[in-house]
């Protein structure tokens, strides 16, 4: 019987893993890695894991994880240095080793199990008969650069996010002890450090990520600089952080971060592996982790599927890694984003930089935290609570802050609760009733700072549904006043009406009938910035002419009379979820082209006429 045969292109942790696992579970198996480095090159310094993504590794091959867990450096702190200031936060769980340990360790034990590699072997032909020919399955583990994606990009349909700051890997021998943040600024702008410990010992060692923005890097001529003069310049940048100890380079060259994503990870017998199918930001440190953890999930793809047919093993693959992937990705991709834009932070209380820096990814929330550092988060709150003039009951804990006030112009909110508008299709004719009392009078009564109406529409016509909410008359707004005086009498809570107009996704049947555009007498004709359907199947809007642009700005404007006469504490206007103003702001949507179509500027112009209609109508 013909053996499977498999050729890994790319010989890094992704592919060495897989074929360990897969050579255990399938010792018949003929597995073929190449790779283009030498066995003892490496670029970059060290691998960073947290405690909880060992133990599937530790399941899968327990013999390698052994051996990984000897080399580790282990460490539970975080230290943030900012404004002179140092601030430590316990109790995460981290550890590390040498990118170039963890490859030795791989290729001791590829070899134990019998898979073959070929060092210093570059791949320029993902086809080329002598490396892949007679392969039932050919593993792209050959990273960011994948020539394969790259090949068959018509497959794989990937898209690369280009980003806008510059990084670089350093080492350095100083002996860290917690996963370490910098912000240093000077002349040029801001510049930031991801440090982490990966080597103790006599030899210690330390990853050294140095990180700014595209302007920073420009401003000081750093896109012009070769290896050594941006070794100098970050070195005297850092030397109080140094201690003395030197910065080491290993290729230490200039990068942009791509986000990378694959539509497709497989086609025909070709699978997509680590950074070749997806990239994840260094912040959050999980480039190996993502890649191993694909290694286990085609392995077990086979192990459920067997070997005869790989393209049946490649789709159970994907379909088992993807929603992981994206939910690990979104998470990268939020903390890639807030350090874009870390300068706007400098200005923050050391506590309160600590703790946007510790949630920036939204991996970690507040209690999350509360629950691996309670002593920082009781700091947080205190801090917080004193800033915002929390009411402090004497020898109690200080509130979370969610229960701080907060103060919008003269309206000051009890505490940061919002109940958040939800339509409940309930008014008769626009008036709203006893249900939208209790709906709203309940959650004030409960304790919410502020409780806002539904989308309340400001013309018969800018309804979605017959059932919608109105204030476009005085009936209607006197039916506001009875629930404004209920939330204002019996409760602490502030009460904001959401002004709205329904545009092209207007005359549609209440929710629970079908939510589809109504097609009897009872249907009306919508309108919107251009004759355009909000979908298939949907009636058009009539275009809107200008006397149509006044009517509706004027009617947001006589809208907001009636709130306030009703005694609301606040307005909003509606402008997102496809309604009329978000449809003028939306290029799809909007296609004039005369001034109010076209440009942002001029998508933006009409929904600002309104706005501005609406603030003149309320008190300063």
């Amino acid at each position: 019987m013909r053996r499977m045969r498999i050729v890994s292109i790319g010989g890094g942790p992704g592919g060495l893993y897989f074929s360990i696992l897969m050579k255990k579970a399938f010792p018949e198996v003929e597995i073929q890695v190449y790779e283009r480095n030498k066995s003892d090159d490496t670029f970059g310094w060290g691998v960073v894991f947290s405690d909880e993504t060992l133990g599937n590794f530790e399941q899968a091959d327990s013999t390698s994880m052994e051996m990984i867990r000897e080399s580790f450096a282990y460490w539970g702190d975080i230290e943030t240095y900012y404004k002179d200031q140092v601030i430590r936060s316990t109790g995460h769980g981290f550890c590390g080793l040498a990118r170039k340990k963890l490859l030795q360790i791989f290729h001791e034990r590829c070899w134990d199990l019998g898979v073959k590699i070929e060092f210093e072997r570059d791949v320029t032909d993902p086809d080329d008969p002598e490396i892949v020919g007679g392969a039932d399955l050919v593993l792209a583990a050959d990273g960011l650069n994948s020539i394969v994606r790259a090949k068959y990009e018509q497959f794989f349909k990937p898209s690369l996010d280009w980003r806008h700051c510059r990084f670089l890997w350093f080492g350095t021998t100083k002996p860290l002890d917690a996963f370490t943040f910098i912000f240093e600024q000077n002349e040029h702008g801001l510049h930031q450090v991801h440090a982490y410990p990966f080597q103790r010992g006599d030899e210690p060692l330390s990853t050294f990520i140095v990180e700014c923005h595209e302007d920073t890097w420009r401003k000081a001529g750093l896109d012009q600089a070769d290896e050594a003069t941006t070794l100098a310049y970050y070195t005297d940048l850092f030397k109080d952080h140094l201690d003395g100890h030197p910065l080491l380079t290993n290729k230490s060259v200039w990068r942009a971060f791509p986000t990378v994503t694959a539509e497709c990870w497989h086609h025909e017998n070709r699978v997509l592996i680590g950074d070749s199918a997806h990239t994840a930001h260094f912040s959050i440190g999980s480039g190996t982790k993502l890649a191993m953890e694909d290694a286990v999930a085609l392995v077990d793809a086979f192990k459920e599927h067997g070997t005869s047919d790989v393209p049946k093993v490649l789709a159970a693959y994907q379909e088992a890694r993807h929603v992981d992937c994206i939910k690990i990705q979104k998470a990268a991709q939020t903390s890639l984003e807030w350090f874009e834009n870390s300068a706007r932070y400098m200005d923050q209380d050391p506590l309160q930089f600590m703790f946007n820096l510790m949630t920036r990814s939204k991996r970690i929330t507040y209690d999350n935290l509360a629950e691996r550092d309670p002593e920082l988060v009781r700091r947080v709150d205190e801090w917080f609570a004193e800033q915002a003039g929390t009411p402090r009951i004497k020898g109690a804990p200080c509130p979370p802050p969610m229960f701080a006030p907060f103060d919008l112009r003269e309206l000051t909110l009890a505490n940061r609760v919002v109940v958040s508008p939800m339509c409940q299709y309930s008014a008769v004719n626009g008036v709203v009733g006893d249900w939208h009392l209790v709906h709203l009078g309940s959650r004030a009564v409960g304790g919410a700072g502020l409780v806002m109406t539904e989308m309340t529409d400001v013309h018969p016509k800018g309804r979605i549904s017959p059932g919608c909410a109105g204030i476009w008359n005085d009936v209607q707004a006197r039916a506001w006043e009875r629930i404004v005086e209920f939330v204002h009498n019996s409760s602490k809570a502030a009460i904001g009406i959401q002004l709205a107009h329904a545009g092209r996704k207007g005359s549609c049947s209440l929710a629970w009938e079908g939510d589809a555009p109504l097609t009897d007498e009872t249907a009306w004709q919508t309108i919107g910035p251009s004759a355009l359907p909000f979908s298939e199947g949907w009636p058009a809007p009539r275009a809107m002419d200008r006397e149509d642009m006044e009517r509706v700005r004027d009617d947001f404007a006589a809208a907001t009379v009636r709130a306030l006469k009703a005694g609301f504490d606040l307005v909003e206007l509606h402008m997102a979820h496809g309604y009329l103003l978000s449809s003028f702001l939306s290029p799809a949507a909007n296609q004039r082209t005369d001034e109010y179509g076209g440009s942002l500027e001029n998508r933006m112009r009409f929904p600002l006429e309104v706005l501005d209609a609406a603030r003149a109508a309320w008190p300063d």
